[in-house]
């Protein structure tokens, strides 16, 4: 498969837009750090919003789904769909905390709520952990999907792909700083919904599978379109979506799922214009997130197991490929092999998009923890505005390089997904409750991380053999839990005076209305799974389910508006 002139054009005018987009928003980049890290504090939700759901449509989320449809069917996606209460609860209660605590970085909230070296310990190593070292597992994963799509569609080398796209990133990050993230993201997730959309829609018209409602009918997907696994098989129903829905979502630490908000999305929070534009772009990306995005993702993948059964079938189709790529998450990008010139640059410039998009939003906040936590506060305090903002440009391509060798080691969306959600497994009450409960510390963070990484490779690698994942998963959240617990049980509570600065400073003495959050949180979260699984049902053909599913999100978007609005 070869992209001709005009797919070259296409693609090359799209990155050039791009580009000079965000070479023209640079000049309007402050020389202050905070104005590069955070746009001036003076965005508007929808821009927010749409910036956020643009930074999770990496290229190895179709990846992603792909693969957890071809191997547990549709309802695989609660792995990642019990993340909605996550979201919907961090967006009606802590949206607003974020926003008045005024912090730069939510690294900084460490120095804001704990008191003495402890704090300031755990600040500085929690800006290296997640913003360089966990930050590049992340984006690593997302440049695997573009080797992936790459090695399938033209047979370029991986080296060649990530030098390429690196280059083209970094300068975006650089020169941009997050306000240049966020107008590029704007039009990086309309081009990356569009290419979606076509992708679906050949795949869906396949010879092979021959429309949506043949493609329904076909005997490979018998046990593939279901919403929920079986209910009489303990092996499908536990893993796949009792754990997600009853331990998981509140239990794990997951990039752009953080429990509380937290890493990009509290970064868009901290960078709205007040607390109701942080509360309404959270929200809105959690609704665009759920319920509007998955579907073209998931005809493809269905569509794929009609075409491509099996990995053999796969690997005999591309025989050109690292046969070390050739996993279920390859199906997406196989599936583009059959779209028609033109059509092919553009999905290919919207595969780019959200590359781009991704990966400059996590330079960004990655080198806004360096910068923030780590060299403006432990290595030269008294750096100029100036300073700090070529620091934070050096770190964007440090990171990159960082990104690029791991990336070529990896082999599977996922591979890392699952990584991800192990090292963070158990970490997540905490975030939840450290903004409450006053008796947690920085030696309750300190612990949790410890615990979290010491459990999660202990079971990884001398755990016994029979066990499954996901009793690995509920083995760590339960273990790290009580041990943080215990910790913070066992040490001295956070100094008074700072406490009560922190309260003060978010306001948490006048916030009555948690209660109401949470219900309102709950109430969102039933009416975008009320809207997905209409969509879904629609798609299906199945128009009386649908019906009901959309009468269901209907009356509980309703109750919470009302309840969001006593909440205030």
């Amino acid at each position: 498969m070869q992209l001709v002139t005009l797919d070259w054009v296409i693609v090359a005018i799209i990155m050039a837009f791009i580009l000079g987009v965000g070479l023209y928003v640079s000049r309007r980049v402050a020389s202050d750090s905070t104005s590069f890290f955070l746009g001036g504090r003076n965005m508007p939700w929808w821009l927010l919003g749409t910036s956020m759901v643009a930074t999770t449509f990496a290229a190895d989320t179709p990846n992603l789904v792909t693969g957890l449809v071809r191997e547990n069917g549709v309802a695989g996606n609660w792995g990642w769909w019990a993340f909605l209460l996550t979201g919907m609860i961090s967006a009606f209660v802590y949206a607003k905390l974020w926003r008045r605590l005024g912090v730069v970085t939510d690294i900084e909230f460490y120095e804001r709520r704990y008191s003495g070296k402890p704090a300031a310990a755990l600040r500085g190593f929690r800006a290296v952990y997640i913003g360089v070292f966990f930050n590049i597992m992340v984006m690593a994963n997302v440049t695997l999907a573009l080797i992936k799509y790459s090695n399938v569609l033209f047979g370029v080398s991986p080296e060649i792909v990530v030098l390429v796209a690196g280059l083209i990133t970094v300068t975006l990050s650089v020169s941009g700083g997050l306000l240049g993230v966020l107008v590029t993201d704007f039009f990086l997730f309309i081009l990356s919904m569009v290419g979606a959309l076509f992708v679906a829609w050949f795949a869906v018209n396949h010879i092979e599978v021959g429309g949506l409602s043949q493609m329904m009918k076909a005997p490979e997907l018998i046990d593939k379109t279901s919403f929920f696994p079986d209910f009489f098989d303990p092996n499908q129903y536990v893993p796949i979506l009792l754990i997600p829905l009853l331990i998981q979502w509140w239990s794990a630490w997951y990039p752009g799922s953080e429990p509380g908000g937290g890493g990009y999305i509290a970064q868009r929070m901290l960078a709205a214009k007040d607390e109701n534009h942080a509360t309404g772009a959270a929200v809105f990306f959690n609704i665009a997130h759920y319920a509007l995005r998955p579907w073209p993702w998931i005809l493809v993948a269905l569509a794929s197991l009609i075409v491509f059964p099996d990995l053999d079938s796969m690997g005999t189709a591309l025989p050109h490929v690292d046969k070390s790529l050739i996993q279920n998450d390859l199906a997406y990008p196989a599936m583009l092999t059959f779209l028609p010139t033109g059509l092919l640059g553009l999905v290919v410039a919207s595969i780019l998009a959200a590359y781009i998009s991704t990966m400059s939003t996590m330079l960004n906040l990655g080198a806004s923890y360096v910068v923030n936590d780590v060299y403006g506060r432990f290595i030269n305090k008294q750096a100029s505005e100036k300073r700090k903002v070529r620091v934070g440009q050096l770190v964007t391509i440090v990171l990159m390089v960082g990104v690029a060798l791991l990336a070529l080691k990896l082999e599977s969306a996922t591979q890392g997904f699952r990584l991800l959600l192990a090292v963070g497994a158990g970490t997540g009450l905490l975030f939840f409750l450290r903004w409450f409960w006053h008796r947690i510390n920085a030696w309750s963070e300190i612990s949790a991380m410890v615990f979290s990484l010491g459990v999660a490779f202990g079971l990884e690698f001398y755990g016994p053999e029979h066990l499954q994942i996901w009793h690995k998963f509920a083995l760590s959240v339960g273990l790290t839990t009580l041990g943080w617990i215990a910790v913070t049980l066992l040490t001295r509570p956070t100094d008074a005076s700072t406490l009560e600065k922190f309260q003060a400073d978010a306001k948490l003495d006048k916030d009555t209305n948690i209660k109401a959050g949470i219900i309102a949180a709950l109430a969102a979260s039933l009416s975008v799974y009320g809207l997905m699984f209409s969509t879904g049902s629609i798609l299906y053909a199945q128009y009386l389910p649908a019906l009901g599913f959309g009468l269901v999100s209907l009356l509980a978007g309703i109750f919470t508006l009302r309840t969001y609005r006593r909440a205030k």
